[in-house]
């Protein structure tokens, strides 16, 4: 009895050795840019660019309701909350595709209660039946089969965690441009609500000079409509306002509502430059790379799984239990036991296993060509935002000095009107040159600060950051 035990078993040990079909992954090669286009010199910049490893790079702003608004969105966003469910589910699959390593275990067990006919031979009073069975199952991996299974599984587990960290980081990425566009709009209010004080009082002045004669109906009229187009964006600017807040608020997981404010739109702080790294370094950093890389370890395990389809598949059974009258009974006497084994071999499946193993290929060379775009893809990202904070530099201090001559116009104006060398029309016109170039100021001031994050965001900013970090680095970075 015990050599009839130990010899099954042996032979299923050896024959899970077996060989695993189909190919074994390595990644494909793609071709990476000497130096990323729009950056500084590579040698400098990759030793800069290893910190952005472990920074997380949200703190350079030093605006601490920023960073609180990136906590909460992090802890309550339903994009996390989304991804981390998904990533729960790809690790249950793993789980599931890891079982078919190990036996199938069932237990079924019955009671029954009868009585033959009277007279009968055997007697015919009420008789009790009690019967308890183990069944086991045990697939033999000879070729692998359940093994890229698992490889499979683990691969879109991986390539579920590294969208969520993708999510993390774009969640991120969208509460502090969203947070800056709210400090642009709030000083663009600011602008405007000062700018229709000066046209007011202009206006008033105007109004007053015509009644005494003083002045001519077109000037007071010009006056009047720079007024009512200056009053016209506010309450525009306010829906704006509240807009913004609301969408602030659904990223951050919360009911519709005000959003606090910290440092002003010209208050948050701007590198001058941003190290870029080394162009391989960027396979390594981004997540959404890794996830496609995953997609395609996936793929390249299912192709294997397609292949296994054509080879038999070896199974072991068996099976103990009892039957009796007696519960006492059921292991003694009335025991039974079996042990076997199986082969299920495909002969005729009208091509679907040759059509299966095309299929898989086919996914394979998809995932292939979608891990290839998206390097190029985040090769070009990289390019376009660095390229956009370098001009954007340049496009700020020239409207910041545009900005400076409008408001030394008016004041020159101010005092030609005063000492009687012009009218007040030539001082109507600097203010009316002055408001759209303070806008525009504070619209590209907005756009540096959103590049910047684009910038970060597409090198891959912090992806050696913790769970922990990414929601408290301060703290991780003390441990």
């Amino acid at each position: 009895m015990r050599r009839l035990n130990v010899i099954p078993l042996a032979l299923a040990g050896v024959l899970a050795t077996g060989c695993a079909v189909g190919p074994d992954y390595r990644r494909p090669p793609v071709t990476t840019p000497e130096q990323i286009r729009g950056s500084k010199v590579a040698t400098v910049a990759a030793t800069e660019a290893a910190s952005l490893a472990d920074r997380a790079w949200w703190e350079i702003f030093q605006d601490d309701v920023l960073k609180g608004l990136i906590d909460e969105a992090l802890k309550n966003g339903y994009d996390v909350r989304l991804a981390a469910a998904r990533v729960e589910e790809a690790r249950a699959n793993a789980g599931i595709a890891r079982s078919g390593f190990y036996p199938a275990i069932q237990a079924d067990g019955g009671w029954s209660r009868s009585r033959r006919p009277v007279g009968s031979t055997l007697g015919s009073a009420p008789i009790n039946l009690y019967d308890v069975n183990l069944g086991l199952t045990w697939e033999i991996d000879l070729w692998g089969r359940i093994r890229r299974l698992n490889q499979a599984a683990l691969a879109e587990y991986l390539a579920s965690e590294e969208a969520r960290r993708g999510v993390l980081l774009s969640l991120l990425s969208e509460v502090a441009t969203s947070y800056f566009e709210l400090r642009s709009l709030d000083l663009q209010l600011d602008i405007a609500r000062r700018t229709t004080g000066a046209f007011q009082e202009t206006y008033a002045l105007f109004n007053r000079r015509l009644e005494a004669g003083a002045a001519s109906a077109l000037e007071t009229s010009s006056a009047e409509a720079s007024l009512a187009s200056t009053s016209a964006s506010i309450p525009d600017l306010e829906r704006q306002i509240v807009a913004q807040e609301n969408r602030i608020a659904l990223l951050l997981g919360r009911p519709p509502g005000e959003i606090p404010r910290g440092a002003a739109l010209n208050d948050q702080l701007l590198p001058p430059e941003i190290p870029a790294g080394l162009p391989s370094d960027l396979l390594e950093r981004r997540s959404d790379l890794r996830e496609a890389e995953q997609r395609l370890v996936a793929t390249n395990a299912e192709v294997g799984v397609a292949m296994a389809d054509f080879f038999p598949t070896l199974s072991l059974t068996g099976a103990f239990g009892g039957v009796s009258r007696q519960v006492s009974e059921l292991f003694g006497d009335g025991r039974t036991w079996s042990v076997g084994g199986g082969l299920l071999s495909p002969v005729f499946q009208g091509r679907r296993l040759k059509n299966q193993h095309h299929a898989a290929i086919a996914r394979w060379e998809q995932a292939k060509v979608q891990y290839e775009q998206s390097v190029t893809g985040a090769f070009g990202e990289v390019s376009t935002a660095l390229v956009a904070y370098q001009k954007l530099a340049g496009q700020e201090k020239e409207q910041a000095g545009a900005v400076a001559a409008y408001r030394q116009a008016v004041g020159l104006s101010n005092t030609r009107y005063v000492g009687g060398l012009s009218d007040y029309l030539e001082v109507l016109q600097a203010q009316q040159q002055l408001f759209p170039a303070e806008n525009a100021l504070a619209r590209t001031r907005f756009e540096r600060l959103a590049t910047l994050v684009q910038v970060y965001k597409a090198l891959g900013g912090g992806w050696n950051l913790t769970d922990t970090q990414w929601q408290r680095p301060e703290q991780g970075r003390s441990k």
